[in-house]
């Protein structure tokens, strides 16, 4: 909602208020004031000038030499390019040493031999959006009245030396869609009073019932419907006052009927709309539901089909309007309109919501229906509007309205206890103050048995229940003014579980390691939900999803961090390194919530180092995405308790994927993608992780065990064993351990050889064994004991032999 400062003033006393307190008070109370727009900032020496003469320029086809009257003795010499321009118009005009917005001076020129004192200025010029200005000024200059004064402000006249604020209302704050609605919001805050606009209606002798009747079918979703005619208006512009109030406001100004049903929407939160009469074919209104099928054609010019849902106003044959939300073309005010039928209703919001949601229609009068108006409004809009059509259009008043009225809202009456107001603010208020505070809201209350008894107006549609009344207190006696109090409690301190502890340490290893945060959707689309899922399960579905693409709970972190990779590729940005920790849902029996479980999960493509100055790159590789989950792995304590097994995972690269196995069961793996999957996201060599979190930081781990560094020195003995083809690197290590006792403290694989120079079906696997006993100084005997008890396990679990 922007909220003119000036035209506040009408309403509220801001008497030694400036905008910007106003502002810092208005959200002290609870309306977020987003920002304050001084409309005229940057903009000086812009004043009114009459064109006295005006003729083409001698060698411009499409510039004019003007001769313009400031008001300050003889007229200058003013080149203007606008193709609008035209003698005896009062127009905008930037003097020499003027100031326009973007800090543009306005100096002495010479345009193609002709000298130019000035600029004759357009309102996109003077810093008016494009959206917002009139149609017949959208190109070209601003025309102002006949009576403006040649030498005025022009700021003044086109209230740009006004502030505009911003409120960012929540959706319970309906009754701030109005500039009466914010003024009583202001008196309150200040302690002042509201003024209401003072409405004058004179009408003739003639009858409204014999114009038009008025029938509704839907009383549920209209149960009030005021109808007043307006005969003998002329079209024109609206009053410069208006059209610029309705630009500060974000309302692009039409025609003076359209402006100002336009006008009391700000004005007073009351959506209206004025029918050309002579055009409605009938002298009927009759509001009920659409039928499947029919069609109307909007204000917009686009033909639209309804359904049942949707809410109409008929002639009583055919719509004319769609109720809440855009007229019909076929009723539309034009020019030639004589004769106005102003509609002033209150249409239910969730009618009004399904059909502004299905025809994409939202508008001004859409959100203060769906939000809800109030309906003591309805009848005073509808006289206001008339009023101003005869004073700013020349219509007479027809007497009286028609009207289908079977609304049965009331005043919300509230009991409510000082005791109760104190106890749940911790405060010491007193009855006076509260009460205070309610009359300041014009609240109704009155005091019966210790307890106030609010009637809360139905523009506060609210306040239903004590706590809101305890609210409204609260804000207005002041949130700073509230008293501040340590909690009073022998509990302990808040601390980490041993889990959040693991799983932040995690977190801060991985970003230690260079890889960087990422958080993804858990909802993806039924496709890839299953992709590169460490378990099972059956897809879940989202009863009502937005898209296709957010339909299905994942089962898998890397689908999305691989879209994230993709997605900073695509931006030249080459090595990226992602982590996410993360839930998957897992389907349970029908009718019961998904489990959910914790995964971490990595994806890391390009260099891995890269020192220009020494010429040295490093591209990421398996064993560099192996390293960093081994280092998670050691983090935790569970290196002892991990194995990894060669694996054939769909999407993975057969040859350099792994298996993680923890204490023999599996809980993740690490590799590569497949080069399909690579080449069809449009991906380089890109590597993967997923780990199974959950398990990985509940396992028991056994306490840290120091020992003594050794003293004596150790003995290493190199083998290069051939095997077949089949045979694992990984299985042959875990013999050798076993075999080598108490003596072998460390077990290296260092050379694979695979070759013209070896049998068929044969691989050399070297491996580097280290002995030592923390006792004693090793002797040869000792080592070619352990060693030969290594060879024959070798030997006896995969025919290995020595390579010669």
């Amino acid at each position: 909602m922007f909220v003119s400062y000036r035209w506040l003033q009408e309403y509220v006393d801001l008497t030694g208020i400036s905008a910007e307190e106003l502002a810092e008070k208005i959200t002290r109370s609870g309306i977020e004031v987003e920002g304050v727009e001084d409309l005229g900032e940057g903009i000086s020496g812009v004043v009114i000038g009459h064109v006295v003469e005006r003729e083409q320029h001698p060698n411009a086809d499409k510039l004019n030499k003007c001769l313009v009257d400031l008001g300050e003795g003889e007229p200058v010499q003013i080149i203007c390019g606008a193709s609008n321009v035209a003698q005896g118009q009062k127009v905008a005009v930037a003097k020499v040493g003027a100031v326009l917005p973007g800090n543009f001076k306005i100096k002495k020129a010479k345009l193609r031999g002709e000298e130019s004192n000035g600029m004759i200025c357009s309102l996109q010029e003077l810093g008016v959006e494009g959206k917002l200005v009139a149609k017949e000024y959208q190109e070209g200059i601003f025309v102002f009245p006949n009576d403006a004064q040649p030498g005025a402000d022009a700021l003044e006249l086109l209230n740009l030396n006004d502030k505009v604020l911003e409120l960012g209302l929540t959706p319970n704050r309906s009754d701030a869609l109005s500039m009466l609605g914010v003024a009583h919001e202001v008196a309150a805050i200040l302690g002042r009073e509201v003024k209401y606009p003072e409405v004058v209606l004179e009408t003739n002798n003639e009858k409204a019932s014999d114009y038009i009747s008025v029938k509704v079918d839907a009383k549920e979703d209209n149960p009030l419907y005021v109808a007043r005619v307006v005969k003998n208006v002329q079209i024109a512009p609206s009053p410069l006052w208006m059209q610029t109030r309705l630009m500060a406001a974000g309302i692009r100004p039409h025609n003076n009927v359209v402006d100002i049903t336009n006008y009391i929407l700000l004005e007073y939160g009351q959506p209206l709309h004025a029918f050309d009469y002579d055009r409605l074919g009938s002298k009927e209104i009759l509001v009920r539901r659409a039928q499947n099928g029919e069609k109307i054609v909007t204000l917009d010019d686009a033909e639209r089909t309804l359904i049942e849902e949707h809410l109409v106003i008929t002639n009583g044959t055919e719509p004319i309007a769609l109720a809440g939300v855009m007229g019909g073309a076929n009723s539309e005010v034009q020019n030639d309109t004589t004769t106005v039928l102003i509609e002033s209703a209150y249409f239910k919001g969730l009618t009004v919501r399904t059909a502004s949601k299905d025809h994409g229609l939202r508008s001004e009068a859409s959100a203060r229906f769906e939000k809800g108006i109030d309906p003591n409004r309805t009848r005073l809009a509808a006289d206001r509007a008339a009023s101003l059509m005869a004073l700013y259009a020349g219509g007479e008043v027809v007497d009286g309205t028609v009207e289908a009225d079977t609304m049965t809202i009331e005043p919300a009456v509230i009991s409510i206890s000082l005791k109760r107001i104190n106890g749940v603010l911790g405060t010491e208020l007193t009855g006076e103050q509260v009460k205070d505070i309610f009359v300041r809201l014009q609240f109704d209350v009155k005091e019966e048995e210790g307890s106030f008894v609010v009637t809360v107006p139905t523009r506060r549609g609210d306040i239903t229940i004590e706590e809101d009344l305890v609210e409204e207190v609260a804000r207005l006696y002041g949130y700073d003014n509230l008293p501040t109090t340590l909690p009073i409690s022998e509990a302990t301190p808040g601390r980490l579980t041993p889990y959040q502890e693991k799983r932040r340490k995690v977190r801060r290893f991985l970003e230690g390691a260079g890889l960087l945060q990422a958080i993804t959707y858990s909802l993806t689309s039924e496709e890839k939900s299953a992709q590169f899922a460490l378990e099972q399960s059956e897809a879940i579905r989202l009863a009502m999803p937005m898209s296709e693409e957010r339909s299905t709970l994942r089962l898998s972190l890397v689908p999305h961090l691989l879209e994230a990779v993709k997605h900073n590729n695509a931006r030249q940005i080459d090595s990226v390194a992602l982590y996410e920790i993360g839930s998957v849902f897992l389907a349970k029996a029908q009718g019961e919530l998904p489990q959910e479980k914790e995964r971490l999960s990595g994806a890391v493509t390009g260099l891995w180092h890269m020192h220009g100055w020494q010429g040295e790159k490093k591209a990421v590789d398996f064993y560099v995405v192996k390293g960093i989950v081994e280092g998670v792995f050691n983090l935790l304590g569970v290196t002892d308790q991990i194995e990894y097994k060669l694996a054939n995972k769909e999407g993975m690269h057969p040859g350099r994927t792994a298996e993680v196995l923890l204490n023999g069961s599996s809980v993740g793996f690490v590799g590569q993608l497949h080069p399909a999957v690579q080449k069809d996201m449009d991906l380089r060599e890109t590597y993967v992780f997923e780990l199974d979190l959950q398990i990985l930081l509940t396992t028991d781990v056994q306490e840290v065990q120091y020992e003594p560094i050794p003293r004596f020195p150790s003995i290493s003995r190199d083998i290069a064993l051939v095997v077949e083809t089949a045979v694992s690197a990984g299985d042959i290590q875990r013999v050798i351990e076993e075999a080598g006792g108490k003596l072998l403290k460390d077990v290296t694989v260092f050379d694979l050889y695979e070759g013209e120079k070896m049998e068929p079906g044969k691989k050399s696997v070297a491996f580097s064994l280290r002995y030592f006993d923390p006792e004693r100084t090793l002797t040869d005997e000792d080592v070619t004991k352990a060693h030969e008890r290594v060879l024959e396990a070798v030997e006896e679990a995969f025919g290995a032999s020595l390579r010669s």
